[in-house]
């Protein structure tokens, strides 16, 4: 909950002028059944022609203060929903900011679909808390306390049959949202399940339709469906006994009322308006209780979601950025020196690295799926530091390095890269300040994706989401071309290339040596034809580099490579 007041600090004015309108709403409530009882014993009493005009009085002024609490509760609840909005607004951009600088471990841990789960559903639960909070804050306690006070003040002994009743409803109140706040938690957690299955499905369906398995899919889906509504229904289960619980205690005090007001009407005591003016209480003070409960229930389940939006806002990245800019020298530009990772920190996953790739220099890469190519250029690219031995650009231990000032010094295609729902030029550019049109011209050239003039508006040609209206070499190229668009220092295709046939891959290597002869490349492949021309090659198994050097040292030298010659290459390679 302080989590909670906190971000609404920054909207106190408007907190504190909504409350106070409520809180005149909730006056003018409290006004009306006195001003009742006070038409029924005193007015109505009489029938002088003077009085009926006073009651003509008395009634237009029950419906101005009626109209005013209107209005009162209206502008009150929009100014609560506007304040509730923003608030949640800004949880949701600091949680944005923070899961897009958050470590690929972290990442990693706590799985993509439950920090979608985070910024979408349990930031929704934080606004349902936070606008109830505003609208039932203090009306519901003000209706509670002034009911009371009001009732007392017709007449104390009856009010004191209500007053009775009050620790019994604290007690049920307690005891079952204590009992709430674990199932909220099982219920987001389910929710994260749910929304993984949706995930998959919506992503693969292409996949899903073509092995024939969209009956089985239905059927996950549905299974993970029931185990949330199952989850939802025991939460609701117990949390909504408390209403009828408080309803009972509520409706026995209220019978208790009626018994001995018509006893102490009977006696003198008391007058009909004051018994209806205490029922009317009575159930404005049921209502405010009946609040009250709402409250509670919404701050368990906002309690809940709160600490999974703090889990990840609160996470301290292993991962310290550097403070140093990158600083060009003669030594080698990309060094690995012996290094060693692993993801869990039991087995290495790499094992003693050791490399180092000159300014302007092509290192190839080639292994079997799973013998950590990509993981080399993550280190490379600092998604993940490794547990010993040091990477270096420049010279300059890269953990030294400002983040930003490492990464907008490389040009990254990953294997299974992301094309964004733009135009073309906007996938290209990706709304970087130095790639002009000529840029992203140039690098349309550099990537060979000439197919894109043919194109409906060419490159205003407006991609579908996960690209899905353009082929895979297609995709392919364009994201080699954003790659290569802001001229990088250092280019890295991890491989990117396997969607294309051999002329174009062979046109593409040759566009990059021409235009970015400088720049220096690194080339996964899963082809000796992509990367034969390298100047250094690791032939990667198991974390470990099996043998490294040229094309013709490791044909000599390598029984490993050779075979890959020989079953890619054929009479070539004798």
């Amino acid at each position: 909950m302080i989590f909670i007041f906190q971000k609404m600090g920054k909207y106190i004015w408007s907190v504190v002028f909504s409350l106070v309108i409520k809180a005149l709403g909730a006056i003018t409530d409290l006004l009306l059944p006195f001003l009742l009882a006070y038409m029924i014993d005193e007015v109505l009493l009489v029938v002088t022609p003077t009085d009926h005009l006073m009651l003509y009085y008395i009634g237009i002024l029950m419906l101005v203060i009626a109209i005013l609490g209107w209005v009162f509760n209206v502008y009150a609840n929009r100014l609560a929903e506007k304040t509730a909005s923003s608030a949640v607004a800004d949880v949701r951009g600091e949680l944005f900011y923070k899961i897009e600088h958050l470590s690929a471990k972290h990442v990693d841990q706590i799985t993509t679909t439950s920090l979608i789960s985070r910024v979408t559903s349990d930031t929704y639960n934080l606004y349902s808390m936070i606008g109830s909070l505003q609208r039932l804050g203090i009306r519901a306690p003000m209706l509670l306390i002034g009911g009371i006070v009001m009732a007392f003040f017709m007449d104390p002994l009856l009010t004191l049959v209500m007053v009775a009743l009050l620790p019994f409803i604290t007690v049920i109140v307690w005891y079952y949202t204590k009992k709430g706040r674990p199932l909220y938690t099982d219920i987001q957690e389910q929710v994260d399940k749910l929304i993984r299955t949706l995930r998959e499905n919506i992503t693969g369906v292409r996949v899903i339709r073509a092995l024939s398995m969209t009956d089985y899919e239905q059927q996950r889906f549905s299974n993970e469906n029931a185990k949330t509504v199952k989850k939802e229904v025991k939460a609701t289960m117990t949390m909504n006994k408390i209403k009828p619980l408080i309803d009972i205690v509520m409706n026995v005090g209220l019978v208790t009322v009626l018994v001995f007001g018509a006893y102490r009407v009977a006696e003198g005591t008391t007058k009909v308006g004051q018994i209806l003016a205490l029922i009317t209480y009575f159930t404005l003070i049921l209502n405010a209780m009946t609040s009250i409960t709402r409250i509670f229930i919404q701050i368990s389940r906002a309690s809940a979601s709160a600490g999974r939006i703090l889990e990840v806002l609160n996470l301290e990245s292993t991962m310290l950025d550097g403070t140093e800019e990158i600083i060009k020298s003669d030594t080698p530009h990309v060094t690995f020196d012996h290094v060693y990772f692993s993801y869990h920190e039991k087995e290495d996953h790499l094992e003693d690295i050791d490399f180092k790739l000159y300014e302007g220099q092509t290192l190839g890469i080639i292994g079997s799926t799973g013998s950590g190519k990509t993981t080399l250029i993550s280190l490379l690219m600092r998604f993940y530091d490794p547990k010993n031995g040091a990477i270096k650009v420049y010279g300059q231990d890269i953990r030294t390095l400002k983040r930003d000032s490492l990464r907008k010094h490389i040009g990254l295609v990953l294997q299974n890269d992301l094309v964004f729902s733009e135009t073309i030029s906007e996938n290209i550019s990706f709304y970087r300040k130095d790639v002009d049109e000529f840029e992203v011209d140039l690098a349309k050239e550099i990537a060979q994706a000439s197919f894109i003039d043919s194109m409906p508006d060419q490159k205003n040609y407006k991609i579908s989401q996960r690209g899905t209206n353009i082929s895979g070499g297609q995709r392919q190229r364009v994201l080699i071309a954003r790659a290569v668009a802001g001229k990088p220092k250092l280019l890295i295709l991890d491989d990117a290339s396997s969607a294309l046939d051999y002329q174009t891959d062979r046109n593409l290597r040759k566009a990059i040596e021409k235009h970015l002869k400088q720049t220096t490349k690194i080339i996964v492949a899963q082809r000796i034809a992509s990367i034969k021309d390298a100047d250094l090659i690791l032939y990667i198994e198991d974390g470990k580099i099996k043998a490294k050097g040229t094309h013709d040292e490791l044909k000599k030298s390598s029984p490993e490579y050779q075979v890959l010659v020989e079953h890619q290459l054929g009479e070539e390679a004798l």
